[in-house]
């Protein structure tokens, strides 16, 4: 379990302020909000990349909040996916093993788990610029896998994807989770992305957070309103 205590941080002329927030095991957490609103920051700051002015983050009740990146356990798949050019993707999947010391036989033998878990064995030695945007979040979700964290952070992980293809990867993401335990926060704009994926919606307005909801709850409030909106054309096409 994740706890994010009184987590106070001010960037320039930027706060952003968790009063309180819990996130559970195998649980995965939708973060809406307006533009601007503090949403990546607070994916930095759990990701250590953001050193918080005051606040608790804890992992199964230890503070983390003064570790490194690497000694976290957080895995932070940006919304480029963050793959290096220059390596295949075997490369790319293992890298994170390699930096943790493991031997090239567990390596290679955990590479190719992943790889059939996620249906990407036959990607394996190109290189990400061959690669199409469904290819790279999957490619991504595995390098983050592979070395078990105990969360994955994704900042707007469909963005650059088109409709169709963020229907397949939503469906794929669903299917994974009944094969791979693992806990997610997820930030996105799309209502239907969250509705789709999340167990439940944190919701951040003017450096704050709001409040955590179920989905339906979510729906109910004021604060979902505007992504409703934005529904009703595309419900009256249909």
């Amino acid at each position: 379990m994740i706890e994010i205590r009184d987590l106070y941080v001010e960037i320039g002329g930027f706060k952003l302020s968790i009063p309180y927030l819990s996130i559970n095991d195998n649980e995965y957490l939708i973060v809406m909000g307006p533009s601007g609103v503090g949403k990546t920051v607070f994916l930095h700051t759990l990701a250590g990349f953001i050193k918080p002015l005051r606040g608790e983050i804890l992992v199964n009740n230890k503070n983390i909040v003064k570790l490194p990146p690497e000694k976290r356990g957080f895995v932070l798949i940006p919304q480029d996916y963050g793959l290096f050019p220059h390596m295949t993707v075997r490369e790319n999947i293992g890298f994170g093993l390699i930096i943790r010391g493991y031997d090239n036989n567990t390596i290679e033998k955990r590479i190719l788990e992943i790889s059939r878990i996620l249906g990407i064995e036959h990607l394996l030695e190109r290189k990400p610029d061959t690669l199409s945007g469904g290819e790279k979040q999957r490619v991504a979700l595995a390098r983050a896998l592979i070395v078990e964290p105990e969360i994955i952070l994704l900042d707007e992980p469909l963005a650059s994807i088109d409709p169709g293809n963020r229907v397949k990867i939503r469906s794929f993401i669903k299917e994974l989770r009944k094969k791979i335990k693992f806990t997610a926060i997820h930030v996105t704009h799309d209502i239907v992305e969250a509705i789709d994926l999340g167990d439940h919606i944190a919701y951040v307005e003017r450096g704050k957070l709001i409040g955590k909801f179920s989905v339906e709850e979510f729906l109910d409030t004021k604060y979902a309103k505007p992504y409703i909106e934005e529904l009703k054309p595309i419900l009256n096409r249909l």
